[in-house]
């Protein structure tokens, strides 16, 4: 299970509520007791629900049932149950809803674009770029694992993946592959990437001794002759395919024998629709 830091609930609830909830103190409301359902509208894998478990516990309230991140649920099926004063249900309720909804699309998203890929080549990986909303990446990530994916690269500090905008400064392509070498050297415990244009510069760069390439843009039809060429050539080369893959066509880019896929497309897209509704709890008397 991935684990998001103490920092970031306390930043989503202070986003929502810097101070107080007007509403809920201006009508009175404090200790009457009740109890929030969340509902899923659609078929749905579910994510987020044990940071909703910390956001209630820091406002006072507790969750009290809830699925697992990564469990498919359907509709009309409960995702999470929260009992505790209305006071405190009301601050938990919208940054909840928002983390539950946004997460679990993308997870939706993730889930249907991997079981597209792998219904086709069943070995693929698909990963996830950088290229989330700044500012979520944690819940973002999250959420990507939770449908299926893998992270692509979760900063510049972690691999070593090369650009067109990097041969700028190499003194174009050709002095860019010649400096290859020494940077295997400099770097023996690391994987080096590099993104082509076509499959002449794949060889190229591949002769030199990189461990993957990444294909940005290329049509599926075209990808596929050079995979072929290139499996037959460098059967260890790892090979990826990225820019514009999505759920409509990871099948397609699945077929061409790539290893994985590296797409954005999950992060952005309609939230999943997730129903919460509240209730009054009747306080016990004395008989």
């Amino acid at each position: 299970m991935i684990y998001l830091p103490d920092e970031l609930i306390d930043h989503l609830i202070r986003e929502d509520a810097p101070s107080l909830d007007l509403t809920t103190w201006t009508l009175g409301l404090r200790d009457e007791p009740g109890l929030i359902h969340f509902s899923s509208r659609e078929e749905i894998v579910v994510c987020g629900t044990e940071e909703v478990r910390r956001i209630f516990a820091c406002l006072g309230a507790e969750v009290t049932e809830a699925v697992a991140s990564g469990a498919q649920v359907s509709p009309g099926g409960v995702i999470l149950v929260g009992r505790g004063g209305a006071a405190a249900l009301h601050l938990a309720w919208k940054v909840s809803l928002n983390v539950l909804e946004n997460c679990s699309g993308i997870a939706s998203r993730a889930h249907r674009l991997v079981a597209n890929a792998k219904a086709v080549n069943p070995s693929i990986e698909v990963v996830t770029t950088r290229k989330n909303f700044p500012g979520t990446k944690e819940l973002a990530i999250k959420a990507s694992v939770a449908g299926g994916a893998l992270p692509h690269r979760l900063g510049l500090s972690e691999t070593i993946l090369a650009f067109e905008q990097h041969r700028v400064f190499c003194g174009g392509f050709d002095g860019f592959v010649a400096r290859i070498p020494d940077w295997r050297k400099r770097v023996c415990e690391k994987k080096i990437v590099v993104e082509v244009a076509s499959l002449a510069e794949a060889q190229a760069v591949a002769r030199s001794g990189v461990d993957g390439v990444q294909f940005d843009k290329v049509q599926p039809d075209e990808l596929r002759l050079w995979v072929t060429a290139l499996k037959q050539e460098f059967p260890r080369l790892t090979l990826i395919a990225a820019g514009g893959v999505n759920e409509n066509n990871a099948a397609a880019y699945a077929a061409t024998g790539v290893d994985a896929l590296a797409t954005s497309s999950i992060y952005f897209g309609k939230p999943a629709d997730i129903r919460a509704e509240m209730s009054r709890v009747l306080r016990q008397t004395g008989a």
